[in-house]
């Protein structure tokens, strides 16, 4: 209800508020106006559990197309595609952890002619006291 107004917004208010109640009356007034407050969100979820005890399981199914709507409020057209496509994987492609990069590569780490690099194995576990490491056959 209150999302556009900003800390300049409040901040003139509180000052016009100063200027106009006083500071004696000051307190009294925001008291006053935080049991206000307080009375009409217990009367709105009174009505709604009233609302939701009357109608029974219907509720749920007239609530679902205001929810679907209330998410198109913060409609983004890439996580749209993205969700619609890729069933809402935010990384399809597996790109994001390759070779530690996470996605950001400049061409040269992780990435040869656009293609991405294997995965590494999994880094093996250290060596226990007096243990040697494994002779590489490979290697000459």
């Amino acid at each position: 209800m209150f999302e556009n107004i900003g800390w300049g917004e409040i901040l003139v208010l509180l000052v016009a508020a100063l200027f106009i109640l006083g500071p004696e009356r000051l307190p009294e007034a925001a008291a006053w106006l935080g049991r206000s407050v307080r009375k009409v969100r217990d009367f709105a979820s009174g009505a709604r559990q009233q609302l939701r005890d009357e109608m029974g399981p219907e509720f749920e199914e007239y609530r679902k197309p205001i929810e679907d709507l209330r998410a198109l409020r913060n409609f983004d057209p890439k996580r749209a595609v993205t969700q619609h496509l890729f069933d809402g994987d935010p990384d399809p492609l597996g790109l994001n952890n390759i070779n530690g990069t996470n996605g950001h590569s400049n061409g040269s780490n992780g990435h040869a002619n656009g293609t991405p690099k294997a995965a590494a194995a999994p880094a093996p576990e250290p060596l226990k006291p007096g243990e040697k490491p494994p002779v590489d056959p490979d290697a000459t």
